[in-house]
């Protein structure tokens, strides 16, 4: 089993020495600190919607919220969550995920209580 996955790191080096990209976790202080904490600050995003999500459902007020601006804010994430599908990148693919979700609550909550 430990060959079978140091076998699989290897492949995974190899291809980003193809593909030119950087080491993971990167040697630089700073870059390898940017790759950590882009998780954080991808869920610290979406959890500021959470207060509008709250007015809608909670207090059902939807007033002065567009359907509009929150269909294309759903539109954006979906590209997005593709964009991370197709080049395997994990931070993107979390965010917009849960964007997504924030995205349907709202826009459900604007034709429920709108």
């Amino acid at each position: 089993m430990v060959q079978d996955s140091h076998g699989l790191h290897h492949f995974h080096r190899r291809k980003r020495i193809h593909q030119n990209h950087e080491p993971y976790p990167h040697p630089d202080k700073w870059k390898n600190f940017l790759d950590k904490i882009i998780y954080f600050v991808g869920i610290l995003g979406p959890l500021m919607t959470i207060p509008q999500v709250w007015n809608i459902w909670v207090l059902k007020n939807a007033s002065g919220v567009s359907i509009l601006s929150w269909s294309t804010y759903l539109f954006v994430a979906i590209v997005w969550v593709l964009y991370g599908i197709v080049h395997k990148e994990k931070p993107i693919i979390v965010t917009y995920a849960i964007w997504i979700i924030l995205d349907i609550l709202i826009i459900l909550g604007i034709i429920l209580h709108g």
